[in-house]
């Protein structure tokens, strides 16, 4: 059954815009009477029959809800160094497949990828397009959350307080990952710091450490490239607190 994301939700129904609309009724060619399941972020989806399809949405009966547990249950968010070419588009789709909560761009010392400010916010755009395109497809409730690009700065104001930062880094030669996480509970979100191409500078994971309270950990003993590095770290997370495998 075809999946959409709901734009507005009023007693038995609920009603398709925009972009949602215009799949439905343009590429999918649904008609009145097709069954659909709609999700509204909150983390229900919602059983529904097309009751009317107009110049500006799609509006649908509810025959039904349900909470399917599709979400981790611990909330890990990746922060990733800007990374060139189609890199962030490949991170964003498979992390969102494999349930992280969100994603942070970092802008990095080493990132070949430098954004003004209305070209990452285009880019922002998309980056949220591919994540809610990859939350239908792998049948989430909830897609994840894009956020702007930052600076090191900002990036500790992004989540909650209590997250818990690690950062995968080449220099750490003692504390692996799955050690570290085993002295860590599933309890509040979990953030994990990815670095460009040529991986975080000293100073940057210096300042990780000082001012997030970021624990260095070593992924194993091979160089990983940015992409493969956040999907392993974000796959090694997940599945040790039981969401995965």
């Amino acid at each position: 059954m075809r999946r959409f994301k709901i734009t507005e939700q009023e007693n038995d129904f609920f009603r398709l815009c925009g972009s949602e609309r215009e799949h439905l009724v343009r590429v999918l060619r649904l008609k009145a009477g097709d069954e659909v399941v709609g999700f509204d972020n909150t983390g229900t989806e919602y059983r529904g029959v097309i009751t009317d399809i107009e110049e500006n949405s799609v509006t649908c009966r509810i025959c039904g809800s349900s909470q399917p547990a599709v979400e981790a249950g611990t909330a890990v968010y990746l922060v990733v160094g800007l990374a060139k070419g189609e890199k962030m588009d490949w991170i964003i789709q498979k992390g969102t497949e494999l349930g992280m909560a969100g994603l942070i761009p970092l802008r990095a010392k080493r990132s070949v990828l430098q954004l003004t400010d209305a070209k990452a916010r285009e880019r922002g755009v998309r980056w949220q397009r591919i994540a809610a395109e990859a939350a239908k497809q792998c049948e989430r409730v909830r897609e994840p959350e894009i956020f702007p690009a930052c600076d090191w700065e900002n990036v500790g104001s992004k989540l909650p307080a209590g997250t818990r930062w690690l950062i995968p880094y080449e220099e750490e030669k003692e504390r692996r990952l799955t050690d570290t996480l085993a002295g860590m509970g599933a309890y509040g979100p979990i953030a994990v710091l990815i670095g460009p191409e040529g991986g975080f500078e000293p100073s940057e994971a210096a300042f990780a450490q000082r001012e997030l309270g970021a624990v260095s950990v070593s992924l194993g003993p091979r160089i990983l490239k940015t992409d493969t590095a956040a999907v392993a770290a974000l796959t090694m997370v997940l599945a040790y607190f039981g969401d995965l495998g």
